[in-house]
């Protein structure tokens, strides 16, 4: 029987971007990837951008996914913990994920330990203070009157925004522009900087949202990760207890933007 000892981290997979042309062949292989390490997963960190758009209506559940869904409802039910956390894209979760498929839903920073190991886990975007601009849509988005205020809409009409949005974000240009902006211009990197600076330890921290696939030593005790995206990348995170690094799947589907 396989042990299951092994923690994995995925972020930005974008299912349903409009601005891609590729997403059934993606969702059939973030399934298959998923049932391949539910067989030895202990925990799963589903990072954020898992779905390029999500809201929930009080009576109405979005349209598609079903196979991820059901997947992890799967994952779930073996009683493997499955942690979701909102990224700027899927930020509207509410009762009907967790509720239907068991994840436990993170819509903050987390920090844990895992086997002896200092977490700290989000998404990646809103850290830098100064980027005014970005904050402000950011507490728009969580605000509570204007979620009411989306809700009002027409399902058809909403989405159908949503999707104009979308085919205007980075995604539309794909990814190539994902390049390391050196330490100093690298949100996270300064974000995890600061925290050291205060005094807060963790061994590893741990991002999504930049769509960049890295590894960085911080100093001698600890290592930032980017996790990358599910668009060209498919890389993830893995971590066995000793070590934590990077991988990626190869029986990738071409890349396809419209």
């Amino acid at each position: 029987m396989t042990s299951r000892n092994k923690i994995y981290f995925v972020s930005d997979v974008h299912l349903g971007a409009p601005a891609l042309n590729d997403n059934p062949e993606r969702e059939k292989l973030f399934v298959s990837w998923l049932e391949e390490i539910s067989h030895d997963a202990e925990m799963i960190f589903l990072m954020g951008d898992i779905f390029d758009f999500w809201f929930e209506y009080k009576r109405v559940a979005p349209r598609g996914f079903v196979r991820v869904l059901g997947k992890i409802a799967e994952i779930t039910d073996k009683g493997i913990p499955v942690h979701f956390f909102t990224g700027n894209h899927d930020v509207w979760v509410f009762d009907y994920l967790p509720s239907e498929t068991g994840v436990i839903v993170h819509r903050e920073p987390f920090e844990t330990e895992i086997k002896g190991k200092r977490f700290f886990l989000a998404h990646g975007d809103g850290l830098n203070p100064s980027d005014k601009g970005y904050l402000f849509i950011k507490a728009l988005f969580h605000n509570r009157a204007a979620q009411w205020l989306f809700s009002r809409l027409h399902p058809n009409f909403a989405f159908g925004l949503a999707h104009r949005w979308s085919k205007h974000s980075r995604l539309s240009n794909g990814v190539d522009g994902a390049r390391f902006m050196g330490e100093e211009n690298e949100e996270q990197i300064s974000f995890a900087r600061r925290m050291i600076n205060e005094g807060k330890h963790f061994d590893y921290f741990v991002f999504g949202h930049r769509h960049l696939a890295l590894e960085y030593d911080l100093n001698q005790e600890s290592k930032l990760f980017l996790l990358g995206e599910w668009i060209k990348s498919y890389s993830y995170g893995v971590f066995d207890g000793a070590d934590f690094r990077l991988e990626r799947i190869h029986n990738t589907p071409p890349s396809g933007k419209n």
